[in-house]
């Protein structure tokens, strides 16, 4: 049926759950497709932008025999129903393989490869890792020389498998795609679909490691909704350049698709960031017959300024999540390429969905969307600053965000991890500050969890700054995002030093690089305070550095434009910037997808 409205979402749900979803683990969605449309192409496979003849087309049986050789080979190699796979690659085949076979064999952990070694190792170790796959020695980005190394001086023995190399793999226990190809007997997943399929790492914190559980039927509910949401079906063609340790990746469009008997579109090992394939995005609409184009708002920013030099009707949707959408940023792209954008909300602890615009129905500025079929978004008020199930909100009210359903995980790794997160009762608080209004439409109007979003990754300012107070002239240290037209945010500082300290910007910069596990992490700036502003009860008061930060990214747009803005921002962070009449269009362009309430004037 068509989703339009939360009436329409409840007439679905009138079916009965096991009717809309009657399949319930990602192993159960690939083989249903497998079965029933087996030359299919559920995977195109971009090697080359410049040369269609290098496309790889997968099949739904070859994709699902593949699967199942993983999952083979995972067993033949210690990986139990207890045990999972660590993968560390970008976005392929056979990292699409790799982690629904360790799902089938175990459970599968994929982990960002551009952490830091003894970051990796420890998350191997706390999912209790039986086999590594990681990408193999290439000419585009090559984890394996200096990884594999590393992780063997971190003691991880475990076997490791080159997937997509382009040359020998020195120190390889086997190279992925040979061995998965070997005959054998299929494994039968062990459990159920409230089994345990995935640890996902979240947060980017120091220390002890952070991991989602994901169990099957969460996979399998947001991939099946999203897929309801979005009016998938057999013949759209969806580009996902997301990695799949991204929880887009793998199941907002990358599942989603597969459920609906869809094809994706991989765009070779550095996704979105294949030059080649974005310099030539609306030729690969034509040339593909591509339907959706799944992005971040930074890549839509990038869609509307590059010019539409070819036939794109077949394209139906544009998809966007991961930070905040600008209202400004999606009118000029639907203005510009004649294609209606829809908006996602989601984060990890929820296999990727809290809400989504039903795109048969009308995009409203600023809402993520509807809750997911069979699932509940509240609006809860505070205890003692944490949110209260005993205190929900009326629609309008503004409060905490809070779900509960078939998306949300089996909480933390580590059960410590869970206060104020998970709560009794199945609720799993988003961290969001927003409303509900009558027609059931979430809006976000702020955060409560402090955390900075860089495009769709989410960064803990707590990493930030327990690295900045390590120093020995640091006395305090917070860490805010910056708003960027492009990313979304950008990570910025600010430090207290202690007198007489004579520390630099660029010193305390080079500090962090090499105590910062995740590279995309490095603040951009680091200003240095007297003083850092104070609630009367003696914690940082953050809204004043996020209002500093913001002058500081209008400052930057005027410096490149040559104009020097008067800049504005209210308690509430609301700013107003005011510019000369003739550099007024000039302006308003450069900082449209800053995810800031914004008025630019012109005097």
């Amino acid at each position: 049926m068509t989703i339009r409205t939360a009436s329409d979402i409840a007439t679905l749900e009138a079916r009965g759950f096991d009717t809309v979803f009657p399949h319930q683990t990602p192993w159960d969605i690939l083989r249903h497709q497998a079965a029933t449309r087996p030359d299919a192409v559920a995977i195109r496979y971009i090697h080359d932008a410049a040369d269609p003849s290098r496309d790889e087309a997968v099949t739904y049986a070859d994709f699902a025999s593949r699967v199942m050789g993983a999952a083979r080979l995972f067993r033949a190699n210690g990986v139990t129903a207890e045990k999972s796979v660590a993968i560390l690659t970008q976005h392929t085949v056979s990292a699409q393989t790799a982690l629904w076979g360790a799902q089938v064999a175990g459970r599968a952990c994929p982990i960002n490869p551009m952490l830091k070694p003894d970051h990796i190792a420890s998350l191997i170790r706390a999912a209790d890792a039986g086999a590594v796959v990681i990408m193999g020695v290439n000419g585009e980005l090559d984890y394996w020389s200096a990884l594999v190394p590393a992780l063997r001086a971190e003691g991880i023995d475990l076997p490791i498998f080159a997937c997509d190399a382009d040359a020998d793999s020195p120190g390889a226990d086997g190279v992925f795609e040979e061995r998965i190809a070997r005959p054998g007997e299929d494994i039968v997943p062990e459990g159920d679909q409230t089994a345990l399929a995935a640890f996902y790492h979240t947060g980017g914190t120091t220390g002890a490691p952070k991991l989602v559980q994901h169990m099957r039927l969460n996979e399998a509910h947001v991939a099946r909704s999203c897929a309801l949401m979005h009016d998938l079906g057999p013949e759209d063609v969806v580009v996902n350049g997301f990695p799949l340790f991204h929880v887009a990746g793998a199941f907002v469009y990358g599942l989603s698709t597969i459920s609906a008997g869809g094809t994706l579109v991989v765009p070779g090992r550095l996704g979105m960031r294949n030059a080649a394939f974005m310099g030539s995005i609306w030729q690969q609409v034509e040339r593909l017959g591509i339907t959706v184009l799944g992005v971040v708002p930074t890549i839509l920013a990038t869609l509307k300024a590059t010019p539409v030099d070819a036939d794109i009707s077949t394209l139906k949707w544009l998809l966007t999540g991961g930070s905040p959408l600008p209202t400004e940023l999606a009118e000029a792209a639907e203005a510009h390429t004649g294609v209606p954008v829809r908006n996602i909300l989601g984060m990890t602890e929820c296999a990727g969905a809290i809400a989504v615009e039903p795109v048969q129905g009308s995009r409203t500025p600023l809402s993520c969307g509807l809750r997911m079929p069979f699932s509940e978004i509240a609006i809860f008020g505070e205890t003692e600053g944490d949110a209260d199930p005993a205190k929900p909100l009326a629609p309008g009210e503004t409060g905490i965000v809070a779900l509960r359903g078939p998306n949300v995980a089996a909480g933390y790794s580590d059960p410590a991890r869970n206060a104020g997160t998970f709560l009794d009762g199945g609720w799993l608080v988003s961290g969001d500050l927003g409303r509900v209004d009558d027609a059931g439409r979430l809006f976000i109007v702020g955060r409560k969890k402090d955390v900075i979003i860089r495009g769709a990754h989410n960064i803990d300012p707590q990493m930030i700054e327990d690295a900045l107070l390590a120093h020995p002239d640091v006395l305090n240290a917070a860490a805010v995002g910056m708003p960027d037209a492009y990313a979304g945010e950008l990570p910025v500082a600010f430090a207290e030093t202690r007198a007489g300290a004579t520390v630099t910007e660029a010193a305390l910069i080079d500090f962090l690089r090499d105590r910062i596990e995740d590279p995309v992490a490095l603040p951009k700036r680091v200003g240095m305070v007297e003083a850092m502003p104070l609630t009367p009860v003696g914690k940082i008061f953050k809204p004043t550095l996020r209002a500093e930060a913001i002058r500081w990214a209008i400052a930057a747009a005027g410096e490149t434009l040559g104009v020097s803005p008067d800049v504005r921002v209210d308690d509430k962070l609301a700013t107003t910037v005011a510019v000369p009449a003739d550099r007024f269009g000039e302006m308003r362009d450069a900082l449209a997808g800053m995810p800031i309430t914004l008025t630019v004037v012109a005097i």
